[in-house]
C-alpha cells in the first residue's frame, strides 16, 4: 500500500513540474512598451477564453496540486502508523 501511493505520488510530482514548466509566463516583455497590452483582444468575457492552452494549463496545475497535497497527507498518516 505505502508503495503503491509513493509511486502515485512521484507520477503526480513530475506530472506538476512538467505542467508548470510548459505554462507561458504573464510578463508581456518587450511587446508592453508602447502602453498597448498585448492581449488586446482577449478579453476577461471572451467566448473560447475557458478553452484556450493557458485555461487547460491552469485547470490541470490546480488538480495535480490537490492530488500532490492528498497523496502527501496519505502518505504522512500511513508511515506514521
Amino acid at each position: 500500500m505505502n508503495t503503491a501511493f509513493l509511486v502515485l505520488h512521484i507520477v503526480v510530482t513530475v506530472a506538476l513540474i512538467v505542467v508548470v514548466l510548459l505554462q507561458e509566463g504573464k510578463d508581456p516583455g518587450l511587446k508592453g512598451i508602447a502602453g498597448t497590452s498585448p492581449d488586446s483582444g482577449d478579453s476577461f468575457f471572451n467566448k473560447n477564453s475557458g478553452r484556450t492552452k493557458a485555461s487547460m494549463y491552469s485547470k490541470m496545475t490546480v488538480l495535480l496540486a490537490v492530488l500532490f497535497l492528498i497523496t502527501t497527507i496519505v502518505l504522512c498518516i500511513l508511515n506514521a502508523n
